[in-house]
């Protein structure tokens, strides 16, 4: 239920609280054992029922296994149960909007990544305002982006992978998890500092772009390591570069694309924890302090490691920043990339 603010005559200065239905001072409040500092009624008793996490993405994808890890997990320590929902499509617009427009009482979250700060520059419209219509919890963590190759195309390097798209242009065409994510203008970035032609076949997800590269669909894949590290440890899939600040900890021998000579050439994939704006203070506060102590328990922080994510666990001024810093950021290299909104 929606708490409206009830306009009423000013009151005097000592005429501030409401026990029993009977107006009180001040001085009248601490004995009646009203504090002043309480918190919204609201948060009293939650979780009351399930919790619903919205994932604007296919399943398999990098933010839907954060979600899960972190739902099961998070549903434990604060006493209730956490259903994760996938609402993919239109590149995370349409969970995002969902989300944005949901009752804010706590009982419907969202579990985002990068989307989140690139569609307000990629889209000429968006169901949701960053800055307005969300209450930050938590900035959770982030994975490097990967480029993958089909074992069998030969390709070993990303030398060789622009020698090959070189020498045979149009050919090659890369998977990524949709129009406007971190892999997709990693693609695009890729061609634009290598000077290749590879052709951009979008999917509604990190798990169906997987998908059509193990397939055959298509040659090449950009993508965030999480959903590709199991088929890679397979070996079905080669990783040729990471595209992290640096080298990832179980994959030494991949170069990064700085270390190849690409200067600048950093994009990875966060996820972040939001809820609807004027959702109450209170479960907020309570959902951050208890999704930043479920990441950094030791045992939880190695499960999200071992599948491609570095822990961030800031909570809600370490998310807003990141929101405020980049939705600019990647506006500007949208720009750059000559992608025109959509």
């Amino acid at each position: 239920m929606r708490m409206h603010e009830r306009q009423s005559k000013p009151r005097s200065r000592r005429e501030v609280l409401r026990a029993g239905g009977t107006l009180v001072s001040l001085a009248a409040a601490a004995s009646l054992g009203v504090s002043l500092g309480a918190r919204p009624a609201k948060a009293a008793g939650y979780p009351e029922r399930p919790i619903k996490i919205i994932v604007p993405f296919a399943p398999a994808g990098p933010t839907d296994i954060m979600a899960r890890i972190l739902a099961t997990h998070l549903g434990e320590a604060i006493g209730g149960t956490m259903v994760v929902d996938n609402r993919a499509g239109a590149g995370g617009n349409i969970g995002i909007g969902i989300t944005a427009h949901a009752e804010p009482d706590g009982y419907t979250l969202l579990i985002t990544s990068s989307a989140y700060v690139v569609n307000p520059g990629l889209y000429a419209k968006i169901p949701y305002d960053p800055y307005q219509d969300f209450a930050p919890i938590a900035e959770l963590g982030t994975s490097p982006n990967v480029i993958l190759v089909d074992p069998k195309l030969g390709v070993n390097s990303v030398a060789d992978l622009i020698a090959r798209a070189k020498a045979n242009p149009d050919e090659l065409n890369y998977a990524s998890p949709g129009i406007g994510t971190t892999p997709h203008l990693s693609g695009e970035l890729f061609k634009i500092v290598c000077g290749v032609n590879i052709t951009h076949v979008p999917f509604s997800g990190a798990g169906p772009a997987i998908q059509a590269l193990l397939s055959g669909t298509t040659q090449v894949a950009f993508a965030a390591l999480p959903p590709a590290r199991p088929h890679i440890e397979s070996g079905l899939l080669k990783v040729i570069a990471v595209t992290g600040a640096h080298r990832w900890f179980d994959l030494p021998d991949v170069p990064t694309m700085v270390e190849l000579g690409y200067k600048d050439f950093i994009s990875d994939t966060f996820q972040g924890f939001l809820a609807p704006a004027k959702t109450p203070a209170a479960i907020v506060e309570m959902l951050a302090a208890k999704s930043i102590e479920v990441l950094k328990t030791p045992k939880i922080a190695e499960q999200l490691r071992n599948n491609g994510f570095e822990v961030i666990a800031n909570g809600p001024d370490g998310m807003k920043k990141r929101i405020d810093d980049e939705v600019p950021k990647w506006r500007e290299i949208v720009a750059k990339a000559g992608i025109k909104p959509v």
